[in-house]
């Protein structure tokens, strides 16, 4: 049985309480993030060669998975058909001693909460961005229609909880705030969504050059044509233990205009404004061309 396919059936008959947690400040899906496993993560060894990926929810993190798993794939012929989402949170640190270089890894916890030995290792993390209004109705569509989340919130609820950091795995700018400071760190990333769904070659390219990655032109494009959002998201019932739609849903850049109201959409700009404008990761998600 997948572990995606263990967590559907633990969250049958749990209520929505049950379903989400604090820790340290910070909400988390109890069944996918265990207290015990998020207590043991400072445990957790890190390797030079690990390939890191990491995304705030919502932001591109699965699509880069499957990039990802192919360029190991075709640059050291190690098979990564995986179907357990390689997030941190969700293994005990025991499991992933096993897993022989080069592994890929990911997560969703914010940069000051991954384990010291990331950073001592100096591992190299992509870390992926999306812009926030697209990451907030991905992220309320998530909630609504994944069986181990709390749903039946309202938008205007959820709206509401994602702008106060109310949302598993917290704050979407204490995120992108945190990862600004970072951003001078060469063995840091960062990449936006749109920015891969404009030219997914030039990514692909830039990103396997960025793990050290040997790849010819011909690898390239074949990674990238079997890349796109379209391609994965038909592939996805298999990868994601038929919950594939829940994870890839549309994949669009601009979904947020038929979601938000006038009074919404102000509301994220004046945020957006007070939290980023002026920033290197701000310019980098170029809110004016994607959220106004």
């Amino acid at each position: 049985m997948s572990q995606l396919t263990s967590f559907m059936q633990m969250a049958e008959g749990m209520s929505d309480e049950e379903k989400i947690f604090t820790y340290n400040g910070v909400l988390y899906p109890s069944i996918m993030c265990p207290e015990e496993t998020l207590k043991r993560l400072d445990s957790i060894q890190a390797r030079e060669d690990d390939v890191m990926l990491v995304a705030y929810p919502k932001c591109g993190f699965n699509w880069m998975v499957g990039v990802l798993r192919k360029i190991i794939g075709e640059a050291t012929g190690k098979k990564m058909d995986s179907k357990t989402p390689p997030l941190i949170e969700f293994s005990a640190p025991e499991y992933l001693k096993q897993d022989p270089s080069p592994r890929l890894l990911g997560t969703h916890i914010h940069p000051d909460n991954i384990p010291a030995s990331f950073f001592e290792k100096k591992t190299k993390m992509l870390v992926v961005f999306r812009n926030p209004k697209d990451t907030l109705v991905s992220f309320y569509h998530f909630y609504q229609n994944n069986p181990v989340l709390p749903s039946g919130q309202s938008w205007e609820t959820f709206f509401s909880n994602f702008m106060s950091g109310e949302v598993a795995w917290g704050s979407y700018f204490e995120h992108a705030k945190a990862w600004e400071k970072r951003m001078d760190d060469p063995n840091i990333m960062v990449v936006t969504y749109e920015e891969l769904k404009e030219d997914l070659s030039m990514g692909v390219r830039n990103i396997s050059r960025f793990f050290g990655f040997q790849l010819t032109e011909e690898q390239v494009q074949q990674i990238a044509e079997g890349s796109t959002f379209r391609a994965m998201r038909e592939k996805s019932n298999d990868s994601h233990a038929g919950m594939g739609k829940v994870f890839f849903r549309k994949g669009e850049v601009g979904d947020w205009k038929n979601n938000f109201t006038p009074e919404q959409s102000q509301k994220m700009d004046e945020v957006f404004k007070a939290e980023l404008e002026g920033t290197r990761l701000g310019a980098k998600l170029n809110y004016q061309k994607y959220c106004q």
